[in-house]
């Protein structure tokens, strides 16, 4: 059972993200159509509230709404106007065609940076520049080049597909890492991927 608090507050971040949901099946009797439209490459203005939960006050306060800007600036840095890919996803190959050109998938992804604390990986600076001078892969101009560089540093890989679902656990578990350093106890994270589409994950 869920426990419970005197106190809750939360607080409500926005930004933008894209991502492809490559799991996607529908039963056509409930859905009405086959479209399957979040297997496509597609971007989302997200909404995300952080709920916080405590039985005794601090100062009055069970915390300082300030101290969500932790929260906040890793939303900013990590997920805003980056696009969210499963490993795992079968396009994963197309997507990284300039990376794996040579060396294969394995190879491509042991030049990733692994963020223990917050559990997603990232390419390591300067190999993307790496990779396109030593293989045979040739871009036709600087510009191709640069627009390369900025696709892989807009990529945030995860190990899950990137359903609102397990978003929203990614998310409470990153905020949750971060407020226990105050003694608080994160709640619940709530996301909306449409104004009519929400999820909310709490655990047990």
């Amino acid at each position: 059972m869920n426990k419970k608090y005197k106190w809750t507050i939360d607080k409500q971040f926005d930004f933008c993200f894209g991502h492809r949901v490559w799991s996607q099946a529908l039963d056509t009797k409930y859905s009405l159509d086959g479209c399957l439209a979040c297997r496509h490459l597609h971007g989302h203005q997200g909404k995300v509230k952080l709920f916080l939960g405590a039985n005794d006050l601090n100062k009055g306060m069970v915390t300082d709404f300030k101290h969500t800007n932790i929260f906040k600036k890793w939303l900013d840095d990590v997920m805003d106007h980056k696009f969210i890919i499963d490993k795992n996803d079968p396009l994963i190959h197309s997507m990284c065609c300039e990376m794996i050109f040579e060396g294969g998938l394995d190879d491509a992804f042991s030049h990733l940076n692994h963020n223990q604390e917050y559990n997603y990986w990232t390419f390591k600076e300067g190999y993307v520049e790496e990779v396109l001078a030593t293989s045979n892969f040739h871009c036709h101009s600087d510009a191709e080049k640069q627009a390369i560089m900025e696709k892989y540093e807009g990529m945030v890989l995860v190990d899950f597909v990137p359903t609102s679902e397990n978003l929203c656990k990614w998310w409470y578990e990153v905020a949750n890492i971060m407020m226990n350093g105050l003694g608080i106890d994160t709640v619940a994270v709530e996301y909306w991927e449409t104004p009519k589409s929400h999820c909310r994950y709490q655990p047990e």
